[in-house]
C-alpha cells in the first residue's frame, strides 16, 4: 500500500514561507535584493539537501549493516542553475567523503552503487531529468 507524506506551507510575504508536517517547521527563502539576507534555505537548496541526506543516510546504513567501521561520513552536494527561467539545475555533483581506518574500498563502492539504483528516492528521482556525477573518497583517518 502506498504510503502518503503530507507538508502544509503558509507564504509570509517576499518569497518567504513557512512549512511544517506537523511536527517541524522550517522557513524557506528567497532574497529578491543582491546582498539580502535569507531568512532560510532557498527551495533549489532543499533538494540538495535532500540528495545529500537520502545519500548519505543510505550509506552509512548500509556500511553499518556491513560490519564497516565507519568512523565519519560527509555528503557535499553543488549544483549549476540555468540562467534562464525555469532556473532547473543542469548538473549536480556529489562527493562522499568517508573516514574510518579499515574500511573496504569495494564494499563502500557496492554501498554506494545500491543507494544510486535501488535504495535513495531522492537520488532516483533527480538523476531521471539531472545528470548527477558521484565521486568518493575514503580515508583512513
Amino acid at each position: 500500500m502506498p504510503t502518503e507524506m503530507t507538508v502544509h506551507a503558509e507564504y509570509a510575504g517576499g518569497m518567504k514561507v513557512t512549512a511544517t508536517n506537523g511536527k517541524h517547521t522550517l522557513i524557506t527563502d528567497y532574497p529578491l535584493a543582491p546582498g539580502q539576507e535569507a531568512a532560510g534555505f532557498r527551495p533549489m537548496e532543499l533538494l540538495l539537501v535532500a540528495l545529500a541526506a537520502c545519500a548519505g543516510s543510505t550509506v552509512g546504513l548500509l556500511l553499518g549493516r556491513s560490519k564497516q567501521p565507519l568512523e565519519g561520513l560527509e555528503v557535499s552536494v553543488r549544483a549549476e542553475r540555468r540562467d534562464e527561467h525555469p532556473t532547473v539545475f543542469n548538473a549536480i555533483a556529489m562527493e562522499l567523503l568517508l573516514r574510518g581506518a579499515g574500511l573496504d574500498r569495494a564494499v563502500v563502492e557496492r554501498v554506494i552503487a545500491q543507494a544510486e539504483e535501488k535504495l535513495c528516492p531522492v537520488w532516483a528521482m533527480l538523476k531521471a531529468s539531472t545528470p548527477i556525477t558521484t565521486t568518493w573518497v575514503v580515508r583512513d583517518r
